[in-house]
């Protein structure tokens, strides 16, 4: 081989090994730098006593129309998921401290659109449910109002005309209709609105129903966790659907299965 090429040939493979190991120096310093500055919120969450990884978490009342016009103005910055959980979380920086500090609650952004875009559970409840479930504990730590609450945010979503909250300064001044969705599935919650407004998924009108329906779900949020503070909650929800039929569910199937509902096999009687 010509000695000009292969003089060429050994300069470009030293420079793609310097290369590379700035890059991998240059990843190396970006998880450092990440770890270290999760090290920190930790560090600073310990050091005023509220650790993120014990719980429940400390709550003090709020007012569920404060709290229902963040979260919708906080839905078109995060949309519905991580807007319920920052409406309730951002207040509670304020009032307690940690761990709310140093809760990343926009990292639940991926709620929106049912998951991800997957139309399933509704962002609205499932963010509402990791805030009771922060707030309250979970059921097999002895604290079943968590689990109580979040079933009866999950009935209430799917039995209530919604949206139900007006906010203060709409961003669609135009009449929202309401309509009930039967289930808490973001893809049914949204296709009957849809079908019923005869407004397209990517409308403002459709975009500023979703956040009403946020912040409607945020209100509903505080009053059972004001209840619950104050000692007079009583859960509401129907759970004879798992019992009834051996599998977990709810008594609106036909809207998605048709004739194709699971039939699981039952326990057998002794």
């Amino acid at each position: 081989m010509d000695e000009k090429l292969v003089s060429i040939e050994e300069d470009l493979d030293a420079k793609g090994s310097a290369r590379r190991k700035m890059l991998v120096g240059a990843g190396t310093l970006a998880a450092g730098a990440a770890l270290a500055q999760f090290g920190g919120l930790i560090r600073s969450a310990e050091a005023t006593g509220g650790s993120t990884e014990k719980w429940p978490w400390p709550y003090k009342k709020l007012d569920p129309a404060k709290t229902a016009e963040i979260c919708y103005n906080e839905w078109y910055r995060v949309f519905c998921g991580a807007a319920v959980i920052n409406s309730v979380f951002s207040q509670l920086r304020e009032k307690v401290g940690e761990p709310y500090k140093s809760f990343p609650a926009d990292a639940f952004v991926f709620l929106e659109g049912g998951q991800v875009g997957w139309g399933t559970i509704c962002g609205s409840p499932a963010g509402a449910n990791i805030v009771a479930n922060c707030i309250i504990g979970p059921r097999i730590a002895g604290a079943p109002e968590a689990h109580q609450i979040a079933a009866d945010i999950m009935q209430w979503y799917s039995e209530t005309a919604l949206p139900v909250y007006m906010p203060t300064n709409p961003k669609v001044k135009d009449k929202i209709i309401t309509t009930t969705s039967d289930s808490p599935l973001c893809h049914l919650s949204v296709g009957k609105w849809m079908k019923s407004s005869g407004h397209p998924l990517k409308s403002a009108e459709r975009k500023d129903r979703c956040a009403r329906v946020a912040a409607s779900t945020a209100y509903r949020l505080v009053e059972l966790l004001n209840d619950w503070k104050d000692g007079t909650y009583e859960s509401s929800h129907d759970t004879s659907c798992a019992k009834e039929f051996g599998i977990t569910g709810q008594f609106n199937c036909s809207d998605c299965h048709g004739d194709n509902v699971p039939v699981p096999p039952m326990p057998k009687k002794s």
